[in-house]
């Protein structure tokens, strides 16, 4: 690795950023972001790493995106490990947040950097977030190849840890937020990051293990009010190993609904690992907080506290592709094992205390 010219691994697997419009509407288009990069003055700047561009086959919108295709990407990052410094991987933006979240699982351990990013409007456009979010990637990672580790998103001049990410905006050049956790970065002038809130690498590097992800059946549900325990139970049958349940508010699922309850603890003692999150962005799913979500617990449900969607079916993926048996799994997915969550010890003292009193009044 070279430290006065940091050579960067750009992994295209499609999105908006490189498509060229159709009469059936926009839609990938192989070698065409190459020539337009190639095109663009900024990209050939002075200050901007050395960059060679991979580009899948075949190109895909991320609504197409599937496990065996976050697999391809962290092959390549293995296997390209030690000949880069760091690696962009251009992404659409749909299901960018579940790559993100996947690929912070499947490299282990993970000691040069990976950041994602896409666009809004294809490059092409003449009015684009893709000149501005594909040009500061390749910057942040050549400024910072040697201290930046682990899988962030880069999106509209905020860096975000990746595992934290969800897409929040399907019109504005903000697509993405983080949350439940600060962004680790922002473009203004400069380009600054918070070095507290990402992992030290550690020296030296070495390629990172690749678990593939895809081999476990699991799902997700949202809760809705009128829901029929039907419904669940048709999401929790076999051969189903593990249910990320999106609930009410802080982690509250209808406690009265006794045909509810029986078709969690049915499952739950089958072996089936359930894990709550909540619906609304930012907050955790406390379990203990009020008396509906006390009955998910009693029903065998655990916390996922304040993980995305994204990352609680990641790591279901992961946990239950290491060969752990379902107790094991449940234990596991209330640990922070890749920075995915906040552990309860970690929440404020202000914010427990007024828990604590909120618990008293079950």
């Amino acid at each position: 690795m070279s430290q006065s010219s940091p050579r960067i691994f750009v992994a295209y697997a499609g999105g908006t950023i490189g498509m060229r419009e159709t009469d059936d509407g926009y839609a990938p288009a192989p070698g065409y972001l190459q020539r337009r990069m190639a095109e663009l003055p900024p990209f050939q700047a002075a200050d901007v790493p050395t960059y060679d561009v991979y580009e899948l086959a075949p190109l895909l919108d991320s609504s197409n995106m599937a496990p065996a295709d976050w697999l391809r990407i962290a092959e390549l990052i293995r296997d390209h490990h030690a000949d880069y410094d760091g690696f962009l991987v251009v992404h659409g933006t749909d299901t960018m947040a579940f790559t993100a979240s996947a690929l912070s699982f499947m490299l282990q351990p993970l000691d040069k950097p990976v950041v994602l990013t896409g666009s809004q409007l294809p490059l092409a456009a003449t009015r684009t977030d893709a000149q501005s979010n594909l040009l500061t990637s390749l910057l942040l990672l050549g400024q910072y190849a040697d201290r930046l580790a682990g899988v962030h998103l880069f999106f509209n001049d905020r860096l975000y840890r990746g595992n934290r990410t969800t897409k929040v905006n399907a019109d504005a050049f903000a697509a993405f937020d983080s949350p439940n956790f600060p962004p680790v970065g922002t473009a203004g002038i400069n380009l600054d990051v918070d070095w507290d809130r990402v992992p030290t690498p550690e020296r030296p590097a070495r390629p990172p293990d690749v678990t593939a992800l895809g081999g476990a059946t699991v799902s997700a549900f949202r809760l809705f009010p009128g829901l029929e325990a039907e419904y669940l139970e048709n999401v929790l049958a076999p051969p189903v190993q593990g249910v990320v349940l999106e609930c009410f508010g802080s982690g509250n699922a209808p406690s009265s609904n006794e045909q509810f309850l029986a078709a969690l603890r049915r499952a739950t003692e089958r072996g089936v690992v359930v894990v709550a999150v909540t619906q609304p962005l930012r907050g955790t799913a406390d379990l203990d907080l009020y008396a509906t979500g006390h009955a998910l617990a009693e029903a065998g449900v655990v916390s996922g506290y304040d993980m995305t969607t994204e990352a609680a079916l990641a790591k279901l993926y992961y946990l239950f592709e290491q060969g752990h048996p379902p107790a094991e799994v449940r234990a596991l997915t209330q640990q922070n094992l890749r920075g995915e969550l906040t552990p309860p010890e970690d929440v404020p003292p202000s914010l427990g205390r007024a828990r604590r009193r909120l618990a008293g009044y079950r």
